[in-house]
């Protein structure tokens, strides 16, 4: 474990020598969050601008705007700890250079987890973060509203984890995933709102199908003390499964590798 996050160290100082050493990056970079949470904070303005409409499937303002906040914080998490090192996959894979990856003496999945940040998306999670305080000093959170929703949403982060990393993996195979990962994130768009907002059909996808509303909306619900003990059950089953699938999955891939030099 001590040798693992000495690796992370490292892994962290060279990338942030390597990001930070233009300010235009960071700036542009601050620009982009700015503008991704004013899309979000423009189609909740949009639910609740109309006349008379002071609840959306049951939920107030401030509520969806919690939603929102968990959306932006994990965002975050994708753009500075996943993306990052996910992107790289296909890469390695394509050049040979995950044949160099594999014969470290480190487990190859935490490697190729761990590399890469983006620093320079760091304020998607403040700005996650910010809404989420914003939206319950409205609310009545009590501490085990807090805990329930800290565990549900480190469910929710292994569940996007396992996500990208099942859709990265078939890059042993396709080479190019990018497409698949980008599809992704157009239906993860619809997680900046509560799920009861979208029609029974659709909400059916987004809970059982692709697992959205556990990203945002579960942990949300959690916060308020407004969850059911059966969706708090089944989120960390979920997400799980999910782990031990793409655990296998990851190992499978790795065996049926045919490498550069071979």
């Amino acid at each position: 474990m001590r040798r693992y996050l000495r690796l992370v160290r490292i892994f962290v100082g060279a990338t942030l020598s390597a990001q930070l050493e233009y300010r235009a990056n960071f700036l542009g970079a601050v620009l982009a969050s700015l503008g991704e949470v004013g899309v979000a904070l423009l189609g909740i303005s949009i639910l609740f601008g109309q006349p008379g409409v002071t609840e959306v499937g049951g939920w107030s303002f401030r509520e969806a705007l919690l939603v929102t906040g968990f959306f932006m914080l994990t965002e975050g998490v994708i753009s500075v700890f996943i993306q990052p090192n996910m992107s790289k996959i296909a890469e390695a894979v394509r050049t040979g250079n995950m044949d160099f990856t594999l014969l470290k003496p480190i487990d190859a999945q935490f490697n190729v987890s761990t590399r890469n940040l983006n620093v320079l998306r760091f304020p998607d999670l403040l700005i996650g973060l910010g809404l989420i305080g914003y939206a319950a000093s409205g609310l009545v959170v009590t501490p085990g509203g807090v805990l329930a929703a800290l565990v549900l949403y480190g469910s929710a982060v292994v569940i996007v984890y396992c996500i990208y990393l099942g859709l990265s993996t078939t890059a042993f195979w396709f080479v190019k995933t990018q497409n698949v990962t980008e599809l992704f994130s157009g239906v993860f768009g619809a997680a900046r709102f509560p799920v009861a907002a979208f029609p029974v059909p659709v909400r059916f996808v987004l809970t059982f199908v692709l697992p959205v509303a556990f990203i945002t909306t579960v942990p949300a619900q959690a916060l308020t003390g407004a969850l059911g003990g059966g969706l708090a059950l089944a989120s960390p089953l979920i997400a799980a499964a999910l782990f031990l699938a793409t655990r296998w999955f990851w190992r499978y891939a790795v065996a049926s590798y045919t490498s550069a030099s071979s």
